[in-house]
């Protein structure tokens, strides 16, 4: 018979790290003021830590009248105890720990390679500093910038922070090693234009007395704004500004900008989109058809709500099926998105800038196999660029709402053996007619440049 007795393993391990007899290891943690020092058994630390069993080697180690002298002076002596108590028993109490010192902790578990420990942390740091979070953009940014080994910090700052700390008052003083690393980022859930304004106010706020009216600048305080901008015009995703805006808030400065991007931008703006192919929209969204706004939209109308601009999306969209990178055919589509629960078709028509799809509650999976629902919906946008040209249309005959069928795409509609309100047919062949949606101006028959499903799955705002 065996007999577990790991509780008193552990009490036992935890009373010697609270009263270090025999200790063989001296820590000094913190600096100045806030230097304590710390006692350990090397022989623990070396079993349990790749770091202290390198740091306590022949090799690297230091040593005073028998015992090891470590100086950790960058981590506070509160976050190290609570380090050194998990070592010893396995035992870690993040409550016990504010906001400021979650994230000192964070670093040092990093720094000690105790990596198993930072996802814990940063579940604690994200569910009980929520505020703290919210209020230290700067720090947080900081953090990731060192290391985007933080993932849950990483995705908790731009799904959650990055938009309001982009707008607010906080990112004039941001330095611009981290204004470099947020504009190269393809995750910022932000219109390209809206980059473009806020980094043009950061570029003011260093400069408080140059006017912003930019007739009114001399020669030198051209020369200074002009330096300034240049090494973040290769970050602007100039390509993803509408034309409109290009025109009020970039043609304004031209005289800032390289000749040859104001003519790629202006003088051939149909072009546009063959220039820019190395920087691609920004989006946590992995799409090439359409953008965060688009992805607002379709959630404000699967729950038939009118918010249609909010930044709190309750859905996640994961990209099943891309016709450009799986391959167009039928057989491919279905093995991508068959028993995959709800997902949105998006595809563009061939050489316009229309955009049409729809919504299904249901896979596409089955044998000519009709799904009834009051939820699907089709849409159009006459203009991509443009979200007020979006038009929806809400199923009106709820029992031939969703076609399920292995030998066709995605069918949304009535079929009369001619065409239903879209559909692909076995060869390919895109074509609508209205029966079970409104008319939303969707062509009878198109070819489509490409097309892209997305899985949706409710998240909630947490």
């Amino acid at each position: 018979m065996s007999v577990d007795c790991w509780q008193e393993v552990i009490d036992a391990y935890d009373k010697l790290f609270e009263n270090d007899e025999g200790y063989d290891v001296i820590i000094y943690a913190g600096e100045n003021e806030n230097m304590e020092e710390l006692h350990a058994h090397s022989i623990i630390l070396r079993i349990r830590s790749q770091y202290f069993h390198a740091a306590l080697s022949n090799e690297w180690a230091k040593k005073k009248d028998g015992k090891f002298i470590l100086e950790k002076p960058n981590v506070f002596p509160n976050v190290l105890k609570v380090i050194l108590r998990f070592i010893y028993c396995g035992k870690i109490d993040l409550t016990i720990l504010e906001g400021p010192d979650l994230f000192r902790l964070l670093m040092a578990v990093d720094e000690l390679n105790i990596q198993y420990l930072i996802p814990r942390v940063e579940k604690h740091l994200i569910k009980y500093q929520y505020e703290f979070l919210h209020q230290n953009p700067l720090r947080i940014l900081e953090t990731i910038y060192q290391n985007e080994s933080f993932t849950s910090l990483v995705d908790f700052f731009f799904n959650k922070i990055c938009e309001n700390f982009v707008n607010s008052d906080k990112f004039i003083t941001i330095q611009p090693h981290l204004l470099e690393f947020l504009l190269k980022r393809d995750d910022l859930h932000l219109e390209e234009v809206d980059i473009w304004d806020n980094l043009m106010r950061w570029i003011f706020a260093q400069y408080p007395n140059i006017p912003k009216d930019i007739t009114k600048w001399n020669n030198e305080e051209v020369m200074i704004m002009e330096r300034t901008l240049n090494g973040y015009i290769p970050l602007i995703r100039f390509y993803h500004i509408s034309l409109k805006d290009l025109y009020d808030k970039v043609y304004p400065l031209k005289e800032l900008l390289p000749k040859d991007l104001i003519d790629n931008l202006f003088k051939f703006p149909n072009e546009k989109t063959n220039i820019d192919k190395h920087l691609p929209r920004r989006s946590k969204y992995d799409s090439v058809i359409i953008e965060f706004r688009h992805f607002a939209l379709f959630a404000s109308w699967i729950d038939k709500t009118s918010n249609v601009y909010s930044r709190k999306i309750p859905y996640s969209f994961n990209l099943l099926y891309r016709a450009s990178r799986d391959g167009d055919t039928i057989k491919t589509f279905h093995e991508k998105t068959d028993n995959l629960g709800a997902s949105i078709v998006v595809a563009k028509i061939k050489n316009t800038n229309q955009v049409i799809g729809g919504y299904s509650p249901f896979d596409w999976s089955g044998f000519a196999l009709w799904k009834a629902t009051a939820d699907s919906f089709i849409f159009s946008f006459e203009d991509y660029n443009n979200i007020e040209t979006g038009k929806i249309g809400r199923v009106t005959n709820k029992k031939y709402a969703i076609y399920g069928h292995n030998n066709c795409g995605p069918v949304f509609g009535v079929n009369n053996n001619v065409s239903c309100d879209i559909m692909v047919r076995s060869n390919g062949k895109w074509s609508s007619e209205p029966h079970a949606y409104p008319d939303i101006g969707i062509p009878g028959n198109y070819e489509v440049e490409n097309y892209e499903v997305f899985r949706v799955c409710y998240k909630g705002f947490n």
